[in-house]
């Protein structure tokens, strides 16, 4: 029986509510195909912070450096301390978040399937801010080849894997940020070169978010740098049905961290409405990661699995709220676990 080490951050607000759904899952498969998943707890968040003085506290970074991959529900206010610390920690500079419409899910366009590659440990989002007296404040935004060449790589890499556009679209503001955003084209460009049978396109950032909107059946694989792909994938997530379908991942050369793309939602938390989907596909994101990590097939499966089961229940009921049902978010969980279950 092949077993891995998973470290569980259930987070704030809907957090917990979202990983005990995402549990139930896991338990299908355990159950059913020959997978152990020994998950240890990581405190991290708000709540940690408010008792304890730290949002990551140690215990739980030697918990997440002693596993093979963490999923983590969604953090509060102190998200810049928790999960962006961990990317630079772990190196995890690849953040891909598909968007993907589903059945019976109010979407944009029903073949709406793309995926961005988001570069994941740079940019503004690196935290150099600092104050010239008390009226100018500076941002630094850091952009390094190392790190574009990175994310191009995956980016072309991730396209030759899909079945049908193969096509990347590099969105960048090269025409005003000359030297960052420059730098990332020319990089692009690069790594373009290297794969022909790859379509290959820019896109200024403003100009995509209008298209977007306007035509997301064009889409494929979107490579962008750190800020525009963090904005850019929860308008994208819009189009399929809202934040609560759109699972994501952090990825590095040696660990992964898994996670729904969306905030803690405090306002909602503890009312079991908010829905799963987005934790229950970081989970199958996070069996994908393993079976192609350790080129173990039973996770691959398990993995497809999740997602046709997912799929069946949208088809046959029940839903959450924000999809037009009145399921909670427990009972939204149960019902793909049944459907993952009856499918095996």
């Amino acid at each position: 029986m092949t077993a891995y080490k998973i470290a569980l951050m259930p987070g704030d607000g809907i957090g917990p509510e979202l990983t005990e759904a995402a549990l139930k899952i896991l338990d299908v498969v355990q159950e059913n195909f020959n997978i152990t998943l020994n998950m240890l707890p990581a405190e991290a968040g708000d709540a940690v912070y408010k008792r304890a003085g730290v949002a990551l506290p140690e215990d739980s970074l030697r918990v997440i450096r002693e596993s093979h991959a963490c999923l983590k529900g969604p953090v509060g206010e102190t998200a810049a301390d928790v999960i962006v610390r961990l990317r630079l920690l772990f190196d995890l500079y690849a953040n891909v978040r598909p968007i993907k419409a589903f059945p019976n899910v109010p979407v944009a366009r029903s073949d709406i399937d793309m995926i961005f590659v988001r570069e994941n440990t740079e940019d503004v989002y690196k935290g150099l801010e600092y104050s010239i007296g008390d009226d100018t404040a500076v941002c630094l935004r850091v952009i390094t080849r190392k790190n574009c060449e990175r994310i191009a790589k995956r980016a072309f890499e991730t396209a030759c894997l899909r079945s049908k556009k193969k096509k990347v679209t590099a969105i960048h503001k090269a025409n005003v940020m000359r030297v960052t955003d420059g730098l990332f084209k020319r990089v692009c460009q690069e790594t373009a070169k290297n794969y022909p049978d790859i379509i290959y396109n820019e896109m200024y950032v403003d100009a995509a978010t209008m298209h977007l909107i306007r035509t997301p059946q064009d889409f494929d694989v979107l490579c962008t740098c750190n800020m525009f792909g963090d904005i850019l994938s929860d308008e994208a997530a819009q189009l399929i049905g809202g934040l609560g379908m759109a699972p994501g991942a952090n990825i590095g050369d040696n660990f992964a961290l898994f996670e729904p793309i969306h905030g803690s939602a405090p306002d909602i938390a503890g009312k079991q409405i908010a829905n799963p989907i987005s934790m229950i596909l970081s989970t199958k994101m996070m069996l994908d990661w393993l079976g192609e990590r350790f080129n173990d097939s039973k996770c691959l499966n398990a993995a497809a699995a999740i997602e046709r089961a997912v799929i069946q229940t949208l088809i046959n009921g029940p839903t959450v709220p924000d999809l037009g049902g009145k399921a909670s978010t427990l009972q939204m969980a149960q019902a793909i676990a049944v459907a993952l279950k009856n499918s095996l």
